[in-house]
């Protein structure tokens, strides 16, 4: 006992250690995924050290936006343990592994033998929702046996493709039985006979009983050692003997993958909420997404699936909900330092030449590269196509002017030209190349320079009033549309303080016009802006009840639906509530008329503005943490729970 003891702590610190290996490669390897790596290397911890003690399968959910590594931290893992060869990768719309495959079937096929450890990945999840957008049951015909393996790794046989199998068997034995005293069947008078499951031209069935993917399903279902083109050749009656003699023994009905490590991949939208559907934006900062999509939780996940699975099969998938945030500014500058340094180095290999790249280019490439909710593959799209064929050409016009090995060549690059610069000593060379995004921010036009820049420094400048912290970000420069943008930090708690001060940042923009061009001269551009505040002001007197009424104002297409629907008369209070908001505004921006010009002339000249430089300009403290409430909630409950104490002591 005391040597099998030892044995096994010896085992335990091995696996342990080989554990902690992979970590630390795979840190490596994959950027700005650390605690991810962490979480996973835990939860998998007993799977791998002790499978022994492993009796259902462990089910680890990764969900997250496109490109942020998913799928490959599942390859480079089960290549560092070991299991490459006991990998499996469903994708999950159902058509993309061979169309009506089983989850079984396929795992029947594969290396992984019933009851050992393997890893199943069900990739592109969300695809495989079992009800509809109206909350209806879908159909699916498609891979349903997932949830017997979710639930607890055993797989039952396919009881209707038995009941199907047995009932063709049937069938053909009564046609052969007619064959042999000489009656016709309806199958032989159309000159056509009946196979098992299709209907196949009569010289095919004298080689093939059964078509490939029945077969395949045959084969799976009972189990079977032998090939499917060894099964395709059987008779009825063989098939027959088999069925029968798989129904006639209960130890052989389930199968057992109990041992299975299973990833859950995929994207849902409905978590995503904002993020997902910005595909396009490539001028929010990849940091103000990257906190955006931290907050997102195991709740925001259940909430999500909701929408497309039922409670049961949600409850399958278990709790370990892990959630990627999208990748943030320095994890993308990592990936293109690496992307860039592996052409450097394929370069040098060939040519013995030592090429550099300055900072600046690898801003350029970042400017025009980062889609921060498409992941890394526009970046490293960008990178082949900014470095490939510029460097070719460098080493050509290098080794022609006489570069040898071992030569240090500067790469550098001038934006404003297009131009990628390569400098050996005194020497220069350049090639052109394209950076469009760069060119899309451009605005040329101080006309339109001028209006976006007082409008946005108007917002910027009253919320940061308000709010009491500095926006996440104010640009003018554009490529994703033609006007500029402020974002905010999102509030999980609103007050009905906040609610009115979120009116009158959003009324800013076009008071700051006024202030500056004057009534006549202001622009279009607040259009979204009104929209906006006219929506916050309906809903601060409709459904917070701030204003006159404290009943729920809506409009309703249900009758049973128990609701104030008399909309018209708030209708007024709700205009009230706008003007007040906007003379607030103005008065705001005259008061720090000083403070507003600095910004106003900073976005002309740079196109953006910091943070910290409005903290510095309004004196506010830097907050590390974004806050979910403003109000001093737990100091007005002590100074509460203060009075009351004070209150019965005076009785």
């Amino acid at each position: 006992m005391k040597t099998k003891n030892i044995q096994l702590r010896s085992h335990i610190n091995e696996r342990s250690a080989q554990l902690r290996h992979i970590a630390a490669e795979l840190k490596t390897e994959l950027f700005g995924i650390d605690d991810i790596i962490d979480r996973l290397i835990d939860t998998i911890r007993a799977w791998y050290v002790l499978p022994d003690i492993i009796n259902r399968p462990v089910i680890v959910n990764l969900w997250g936006l496109t490109g942020t590594g998913k799928t490959q931290l599942i390859r480079s893992l089960s290549k560092k343990l070991g299991f490459y060869d006991r990998l499996i990768e469903v994708q999950m719309d159902g058509y993309s592994n061979g169309g009506g495959v089983s989850i079984g079937s396929m795992l029947s096929d594969s290396a992984i033998a019933e009851g050992t450890p393997g890893i199943l990945v069900l990739d592109e999840f969300q695809r495989f929702r079992t009800i509809d957008r109206d909350g209806r049951e879908r159909k699916v015909e498609h891979y349903m046996d997932v949830w017997g393996l979710l639930s607890d790794g055993k797989l039952p046989p396919n009881i209707s493709f038995l009941g199907d199998i047995e009932r063709r068997l049937a069938e053909a034995a009564y046609r052969d039985e007619h064959k042999r005293v000489g009656v016709k069947s309806d199958a032989d008078e159309e000159d056509v006979v009946v196979g098992l499951f299709a209907r196949t031209p009569r010289n095919d069935l004298s080689k093939f009983a059964l078509p490939p993917y029945q077969a395949q399903e045959f084969k799976a279902t009972l189990k079977l050692k032998e090939s499917i083109m060894e099964i395709m050749t059987w008779s009825p009656q063989d098939l027959h003997s088999r069925l029968v003699a798989f129904t006639q023994d209960p130890h052989a009905w389930e199968t057992d993958y109990s041992k299975l490590l299973i990833f859950v991949c995929g994207n849902l939208d409905e978590m995503y909420a904002d993020a997902a559907s910005r595909v396009e934006d490539c001028d929010t900062d990849a940091d103000v997404f990257h906190a955006m999509t931290r907050k997102l939780s195991l709740i925001d996940v259940k909430r999500a699936l909701s929408e497309r699975f039922k409670p049961e099969q949600i409850a399958r998938l278990g709790n370990n909900h892990v959630v990627y945030p999208s990748l943030n500014r320095s994890t993308y500058q990592k990936l293109i330092e690496v992307a860039v340094h592996g052409y450097l180095k394929e370069i040098e290999a060939s040519s013995g030449l030592r090429f550099e790249v300055t900072d600046a280019v690898r801003e350029q490439i970042y400017a025009n590269s980062v889609f921060p909710t498409q992941g890394t593959r526009p970046v490293f799209s960008s990178v082949h196509g900014l470095m490939s064929a510029p460097l070719v050409d460098f080493t050509l016009w290098a080794l022609e002017q006489g570069a040898g090995p071992g030569e240090e060549l500067t790469i550098d690059v001038d934006p404003d030209a297009g131009l990628l610069v390569l400098r050996w000593g005194e020497r220069m060379h350049t090639v052109p190349v394209v950076f469009e995004i760069s060119r899309l921010r451009q605005r040329p036009d101080p006309d339109m320079r001028a209006i976006l820049a007082v409008h946005e420094a108007g917002h910027g400048l009253i919320y940061a009033l308000l709010f009491k912290q500095a926006p996440l970000e104010i640009r003018i420069n554009m490529a994703t549309f033609s006007g500029g943008y402020n974002s905010f930090n999102a509030l999980k708690v609103k007050t009905r303080g906040n609610l009115l001060d979120a009116v009158c940042v959003a009324l800013s923009g076009r008071a700051a016009e006024e202030m500056v061009f004057g009534m006549e001269s202001l622009s279009s551009g607040s259009e979204n802006d009104l929209k906006l505040a006219t929506q916050q002001m309906a809903a601060f007197i409709r459904h917070a009840a701030f204003g006159e009424r404290i009943s729920y104002v809506d409009v309703s297409t249900e009758a049973g639906e128990n609701i104030n629907t008399d909309v018209a008369s708030t209708n007024a209070e709700i205009e009230a509530g706008l003007q007040k908001q906007y003379k607030r505004a103005q008065g705001l921006l005259a008061e720090n008329r000083a403070i507003y010009l600095r910004m106003v002339n900073e976005l002309i000249n740079k196109g953006q503005l910091e943070p910290q430089q409005i903290r510095d300009w309004l004196g506010l403290s830097e907050s590390k943490v974004p806050k979910d409430a403003l109000e001093p909630f737990d100091a007005k409950l002590r100074e509460f729970e203060r009075r009351h104490s004070q209150r019965l002591t005076s009785v």
